[in-house]
């Protein structure tokens, strides 16, 4: 028998997360995205991390951060009671089950909140994720962070009753 891996574990977010959690902001963007956004554009997401916004917008919003072992290894926050506004995985974990973790939970405390439905602004790196969740696309959108222009796609998905 082989040994066993760790299992992930979810923990609210703690004001002395901001740090390592922008280490996995800005590495999930680095290695993640490249298929999908130019350098420059990389480069001015990134940036998004070096501001202390980031940390603001992280206890303003209901975060939650995935641990293996106790060390952070992703993140996701919830606006208000129906809105993702970031799901972001360490690329040394991509597709171990982490962001669906995160997003299951997100998804439970938004209908135990009483949201009918969630939405999510997704890179297009991370469309066929929630696309597999049920998530649809229903428009396209461009920002602009730090002079460059990123696209990505609002999508939502009708909540179940909660049981």
């Amino acid at each position: 028998m082989g040994q066993s891996l760790p299992k992930p574990a979810l923990r609210p977010f703690l004001p002395d997360d901001v740090p390592v959690l922008a280490a996995i902001f800005a590495a999930s963007i680095e290695e993640l995205t490249g298929d999908d956004y130019s350098e420059a554009q990389q480069e001015a997401w990134m940036e998004a991390a070096e501001d202390e916004e980031f940390g603001k917008r992280l206890a303003a919003d209901l975060t939650l951060i995935a641990t293996l072992e106790g060390s952070p290894v992703g993140f996701a926050s919830l606006r208000g009671n129906d809105h993702i506004r970031m799901l972001y995985v360490h690329p040394a974990v991509a597709g171990q089950g982490i962001a669906t973790m995160l997003i299951d939970a997100l998804e439970k405390l938004a209908g135990s909140r009483g949201a009918k439905s969630l939405s999510v602004d997704a890179s297009d790196n991370a469309q066929g994720f929630f696309a597999k969740r049920g998530y649809t696309a229903q428009q396209r959108n461009s920002v602009t962070i730090n002079d460059e222009w990123l696209a990505n796609t609002t999508m939502k998905k009708t909540l179940g009753a909660v049981q």
